[in-house]
């Protein structure tokens, strides 16, 4: 069993672009800049944006956090979104989700430019990405792709199976897996909540995307040997044994899976810390297709 290191890679990738922007800042160019707007003071929403904001500092990335009030109306919210469209010194712009219920989601993603989309989640973004053409694909199925390209694990013609169909997760990864690419170029099936029996799936693939919200769901008895294992899954369940009373988990059962997996991410450690390297890439990205030099 080869263990994925998320941190590992996504530090990589910190790297690689702190690089690329100390050579713009020597060439006294124009840096690339992200805000993040939160609305509201939802804790784990505020230590979200703020780890984006430590981790845009690092690599010298110009970063805003506009913090709003969970009572400022939609149409505010909606006029300062469109402020920074127009902005030049910030190439990306990110909502922090959820929102309160007063205010439209859906809205509020499609007022965001689709040059500035960072997260992937604007219909023309989601859009390119199903027709294959380059695009923000969403943070985290893009950093599963790039765990994949960067420890040289074959995807091409091999069977992808995703657990979960969520727009921010399940549906993406999908798409982006079953492209002609590099990193892709598989035979996709996704499998839900709809399906009678989940594990007449997974035990089909050769590499399982566990992205369900269920703690440790998928069993040693539900994969195959050497399967190539990715758990999205970030779950808190009850831990008396440890000082803050829970652990985290993901959706599969790493200490039995493991056993039989080549490839497997952990939780913590996996998954997550490539998100956000991937919206410093999109940021950057977003700053060579669109910004001014």
């Amino acid at each position: 069993m080869n263990l994925i290191d998320g941190k590992k890679v996504a530090a990589d990738i910190r790297n690689e672009l702190k690089e690329k922007i100390s050579k713009l800042k020597a060439e006294e160019k124009n840096v690339p800049g992200l805000v993040a707007i939160i609305v509201g003071d939802d804790p784990a929403s505020h230590i979200y944006v703020s780890s984006k904001g430590k981790a845009c500092e690092e690599i010298g990335m110009r970063t805003k956090t506009e913090k709003l009030p969970a009572d400022i109306t939609e149409d505010k919210l909606l006029e300062l979104i469109k402020s920074y469209n127009e902005n030049k010194d910030f190439h990306g712009i990110l909502v922090q989700l959820p929102l309160p219920k007063h205010i439209n989601e859906d809205k509020v993603i499609e007022t965001i430019s689709s040059k500035k989309d960072v997260d992937g989640f604007h219909p023309i973004s989601v859009g390119n990405l199903v027709i294959g053409k380059d695009t923000f694909a969403s943070c985290t199925p893009a950093g599963i792709q790039e765990l994949l390209i960067r420890y040289k694990i074959e995807t091409k013609g091999k069977h992808v199976v995703v657990v979960g169909r969520s727009n921010i997760v399940g549906k993406p990864i999908t798409n982006i897996m079953l492209q002609k690419a590099e990193g892709a170029n598989s035979i996709v099936t996704i499998v839900h909540s709809a399906a009678k029996d989940i594990s007449y799936y997974t035990k089909q693939a050769d590499i399982l995307i566990a992205a369900i919200g269920k703690p440790e769901m998928i069993k040693a008895d539900m994969v195959k040997d050497g399967v190539v294992v990715v758990d999205v899954g970030i779950n808190r369940i009850d831990d008396p044994s440890k000082p803050k009373g829970y652990r985290i988990v993901g959706d599969v059962d790493f200490e039995n899976v493991s056993k039989k997996a080549s490839y497997i991410t952990p939780v913590p450690g996996g998954v997550g810390p490539m998100t956000i390297a991937m919206l410093l890439s999109n940021t950057f990205k977003a700053y060579n297709l669109y910004g001014e030099k």
